[in-house]
């Protein structure tokens, strides 16, 4: 697996950074979407990239918001909230991925955890064309708001066992869902999934989702006169 540094205009004259991970045979791609005050060098996010590579997925953890972006949020916390800021910037790295020769062809994911779970759904309802799963993990996908309803792509929401608050909204985002969907609780985890096991249960959950959906939505791409 290599790693490469990129730098990508996700909307006009908005230049973001981005960590692109590259299995050897990549089978698809998950674009992440992290959550308030999170970055493209998140542990967490990380980890659960190194789980899907491992698996043959090419993975893209980019940051969200301009540097001088950051640094107001920091003090006006302004923008972590901004569901249409952050679902256009995901679009354009979709398309910036779509640009990328062998990957432009690959299906593609979005992986989304707190408030970053709502841009992804709200990315994947505006271009049902180009993405084929989506996965929540410790996410609020109800900020994804009226259109919940307008999602394809099958989703799938990973939620901590004690985090109770978060729970309840992604059962009411599960409801509001007119795809092929589930909602999956992992005993034991809060918001985080610091707790020792946690996480790896939730990037297996995440890797699982993907490889059956990714892989499917390419086997169907494929002309029907392809070798198997």
């Amino acid at each position: 697996m290599t790693e490469h540094a990129v730098r990508l205009e996700a909307e006009p004259g908005v230049w973001l950074e981005g960590t692109l991970g590259l299995p050897e045979a990549v089978s698809g791609v998950v674009l992440f979407a992290h959550g308030s005050g999170s970055s493209r060098f998140s542990p967490r996010n990380q980890y659960v990239a190194g789980v899907l590579q491992q698996a043959g997925l090419a993975t893209l953890l980019m940051d969200l918001l301009t540097l001088e972006e950051e640094e107001a949020e920091r003090r006006t916390r302004h923008l972590r909230f901004d569901i249409e800021l952050l679902a256009r910037r995901l679009q354009g790295a979709a398309r910036w991925l779509m640009q990328v020769p062998g990957l432009g062809s690959q299906p593609l994911g979005l992986m989304g955890s707190s408030t970053g779970a709502g841009a992804a759904l709200v990315a994947a309802a505006r271009a049902p064309e180009a993405i084929h799963a989506v996965v929540s993990r410790g996410g609020r996908p109800d900020l994804a708001g009226p259109l919940l309803s307008a999602v394809r792509a099958p989703t799938l929401l990973v939620v901590g066992g004690d985090d109770t608050p978060v729970i309840e909204l992604n059962r009411h985002a599960w409801k509001a869902l007119r795809t092929r969907k589930q909602l999956d609780i992992v005993p034991g985890a809060s918001h985080l999934f610091p707790e020792p096991g946690t996480l790896e249960l939730a990037a297996g959950m995440a890797r699982d989702w993907f490889l059956q959906h990714l892989v499917t939505a390419s086997k169907e791409a494929q002309p029907e006169d392809a070798p198997p």
